[in-house]
């Protein structure tokens, strides 16, 4: 028997403690496991990660200041299993991705907001957000040498990219409670509203990084205009201020998204090349896009081409 088999075996066990149903494996990204029996899913989080940062998020989503913003656990206890961290959570109705018409944008907006003016100081400590190591992370997995790889290095190289632990702190004025990997996966429908989940990169931050997704989407012509627009007039709308409250939000917004389009395209890249496979329309609009942050920024005339 395999360690994941094993890990599977384990995750099984834990879910059947707490749901009635039988435990099934739930399709996930590679690196992580989940186990769902019933009203109940069983999360086994990516290998290395460290136990300290993720037992005080959950200390965090489990305060009532951010109930009905981010799912609260079922317990917020951290076991270990093998090498693995392992939370227990709700089961919720993720999104339908095969209906993007009736993806709940607004509703998405809203929670970030929520979330975003939730004061840090009223929270268990947290750690830096997730949101700026994760574009460097990605494209650090790049190997291959090849010319979309360049592409994206190169455009890596001429953004200002955040320091990390600077801005971190919640008095830094910059510093807010952030989401830090925020996407349309990371909402879910319980007992009819929707609520974020996953709080492996929950943190103090930037804001502005994640309304970073839809924003390069939208900025490289994968977003229609008027669910962009939806987006940010309802985020605007409750409150939330990463963008500002209005006018241009490109002055805010401008370095997460192109950040967050060099993430997109690394893992495009990566994905690609794992499947042997050339770039299809819209990995190779996310590599022009790249390519254009190399000519429009002005810190990458200095950097080399190779």
């Amino acid at each position: 028997m395999s360690d994941s088999d094993d890990l599977i075996d384990e995750l099984r066990r834990i879910a059947a403690g707490y749901g009635a149903a039988p435990a099934e494996v739930v399709p996930t990204r590679p690196d992580v496991v989940i186990v769902r029996a019933g009203e109940v899913v069983v999360k086994a989080h990516a290998p290395g990660s460290e136990k300290a940062p993720l037992a005080g998020r959950m200390r965090a989503v489990g305060h009532p200041a951010l109930r009905g913003i981010m799912l609260e656990p079922v317990t917020e206890e951290v076991r270990v299993v093998g090498d693995r961290l392992v939370t227990v959570w709700p089961a919720g109705t993720p999104v339908d991705h095969t209906a993007p018409d009736a993806a709940p944008w607004e509703a998405a907006a809203r929670l970030l907001a929520g979330l975003h003016a939730v004061p840090a100081r009223t929270l268990p400590p947290l750690p830096e957000a997730g949101g700026p190591a994760r574009v460097t992370a990605m494209v650090a997995r790049l190997r291959s040498g090849s010319a979309a790889e360049r592409v994206v290095r190169r455009a890596l190289a001429c953004l200002p990219m955040p320091v990390p632990g600077a801005g971190a702190g919640a008095d830094t004025g910059r510093g807010s409670t952030t989401h830090g990997d925020w996407h349309m996966g990371q909402l879910v429908r319980i007992r009819g509203e929707w609520i974020l989940i996953d709080v492996d990169d929950l943190g103090i931050g930037d804001p502005a990084w994640d309304l970073a997704r839809p924003a390069a989407w939208f900025a490289a012509g994968l977003l229609a205009p008027d669910v962009w627009h939806r987006f940010l007039g309802a985020y605007r709308a409750a409150g939330g201020f990463a963008a500002g409250a209005n006018g241009d939000p490109w002055e805010r917004l401008d370095l997460p998204a192109q950040a967050m389009t060099v993430q997109l395209t690394a893992a495009a890249v990566a994905n690609a090349e794992r499947e042997e496979r050339p770039l299809d329309d819209v990995e190779q609009v996310l590599v022009d896009t790249c390519q254009r942050i190399v000519q429009f920024r002005s810190a990458c005339h200095s950097v080399p081409t190779q």
